[in-house]
Parts: C-alpha cells; structure tokens; sequence
C-alpha cells in the first residue's frame, strides 16, 4: 500500500521534533541548515530514525538535494514506492 504524502509529513514533524532545540515551527518549507541549524551528525541521526520508521534506505548521495522537510517527505514517498 502507498504511502500518503500527508501521514509521512505528519510522521516526519513527529521524528524532526527532539531534534529541534531552538522548537522552530516546522513546516513544509523548513530547511534543515538555515531554519533548523542541523549538523551533519544531527541529520545522520534523522536520517537513521527515518529509515527505521519506514524501513527504508536513504542513499547518502541523496542528501544534498533535500533541503526542506517538504523535500524529505517526498524522497520517503519515492523510496518507498520503489521498494
């Protein structure tokens, strides 16, 4: 069964939230380095707590093109249709 873009975004806000210690509103716009301040360690640990939670694999070439939770969300979507 296919994923909902809304329930991976929703999802996604859930896992996002301990990793935001300045609690900025998360949106779909909301960028990971300038809005968030995320590390690169911080977005390891995101990326890990994703592939868990979808039983996905994130290909680390992939990372640079997502910028926004919006963008992630989609790439989960996709990565799951694939599988």
């Amino acid at each position: 069964m296919a994923l909902s873009r809304d329930a991976v975004l929703a999802r996604l806000f859930e896992l996002i939230q301990p990793f935001n210690t300045k609690a900025v509103p998360l949106a779909e716009d909301t960028r990971f380095a300038d809005d968030l301040e995320f590390d690169s360690l911080t977005v390891m640990d995101l990326v890990a707590s994703m592939e868990d939670e979808w039983d996905i694999n994130v290909p680390l070439n992939l990372l640079p093109d997502l910028e926004t939770v919006g963008q992630v969300a989609d790439a989960i979507v996709k990565l799951k249709a694939e599988a």
